[in-house]
């Protein structure tokens, strides 16, 4: 099976699916930092950095070499519906969206995979939800969409992800958990030391974990694995916070030192992660005084350890948050792939 990758930042949804064995001939995203990480991983894929809101799916046939698609995979921004009454207004963000239906009315693919935030169900009391599910139903296809959590799916990480799947022939129904016990923070990161590793360097532990081993089975090395230095001030607070706690842990007179209600949050070693995200600093190792690597964030998101993040460490961060969760990815790739 042939997939195609819209909005494909760094690459998780892509390599959930190759994991499943689908091939992906082609992803493409605005951003060339997280076209240089997908075109590092991905050998048997062509990562292409174009704006989708200003291609037509006819120009980049080219690149697909003859191949056929089967499925349309992708995570098209979704900020741009406006609502105003009971409609939805248009606004430029919306082409990007407007693009992804537009691909899949053009290839015709077997199936069609869009994630999104959560509340996409829910904006303008379902109006988003169900204006998706009609441009898809008008262009044939059969529409199931559902919440489904990252960690039900092995994945050390609480993320939820709205996620619409369309067939041509077939009602999809969605992945039933893989997992019994969740993976906690700990089983995550526990290997991993305290101090920056140049990359390359040898794994100063066994792995610790079966989680640790899954990681790691391709790897002999450990790359982007280089801590971030804070200042005596924030190690002095952090320091205070315990495992799995947060602002509230600390006395009144630092508890106002942050003004975001994630502010100075551990991660608890003892439950998957909360939802990592871009790199706000606002988050801490549940054991060391600061925050989680970038190799640590990809752990966290299931990326294996021989997936390489390029770019500036800003860069790296934004890139392991934007992603979804290659385990989640690859569960519901095996389902789809059930049906076709």
């Amino acid at each position: 099976m042939n997939a195609l990758d819209l909005f494909c930042g760094c690459g998780g949804l892509s390599l959930g699916f190759e994991k499943a064995g689908v091939n992906v001939v082609v992803g493409i995203d605005s951003w060339q930092d997280a076209i240089n990480t997908f075109n590092f991983n991905h050998k048997s894929s062509k990562g292409l950095c174009k704006d989708l809101s200003k291609i037509e799916p006819q120009d980049i046939e080219s690149e697909l070499e003859g191949q056929q698609i089967d499925i349309i995979i992708g995570g098209p921004p979704c900020q741009g519906f406006s609502i105003a009454g009971k409609r939805i207004v248009d606004d430029e963000r919306n082409k990007l969206y407007k693009n992804f239906v537009k691909f899949v009315a053009y290839y015709k693919p077997k199936a069609f995979v869009l994630e999104n935030v959560p509340n996409i169900l829910s904006i303008g009391d379902g109006l988003v939800r169900d204006s998706i599910v009609k441009d898809f139903s008008d262009l044939g296809y059969t529409i199931q969409h559902e919440v489904l959590k990252a960690s039900d799916f092995g994945t050390p990480q609480n993320r939820r992800r709205a996620i619409f799947v369309g067939l041509l022939n077939n009602k999809f129904e969605f992945p039933s958990k893989t997992v019994d016990k969740f993976t906690t923070s700990l089983e995550a990161l526990s290997d991993l030391p305290e101090q920056s590793v140049c990359d390359g360097e040898q794994y100063s532990s066994t792995p610790l974990s079966n989680y640790q081993q899954l990681m790691r089975s391709n790897s002999q090395k450990l790359y982007n694995h280089q801590i971030t230095e804070h200042n005596a001030k924030t190690i002095a607070i952090i320091s205070k916070v315990p495992d799995g706690g947060n602002y509230k842990d600390l006395p009144m007179e630092l508890q106002n030192t942050r003004r975001v209600h994630i502010a100075w949050t551990r991660l608890n070693s003892q439950k998957p992660s909360f939802t990592i995200d871009t790199g706000h600093r606002h988050h801490f190792h549940y054991k060391y005084n600061r925050i989680p690597t970038v190799r640590e964030s990809a752990r966290i998101q299931s990326f294996p350890d021989d997936f390489i993040f390029l770019g500036s460490r800003t860069s790296q961060y934004k890139q392991v948050g934007n992603a979804v969760p290659p385990l989640l990815a690859k569960a519901i790739a095996v389902q789809l792939l059930k049906y076709l």
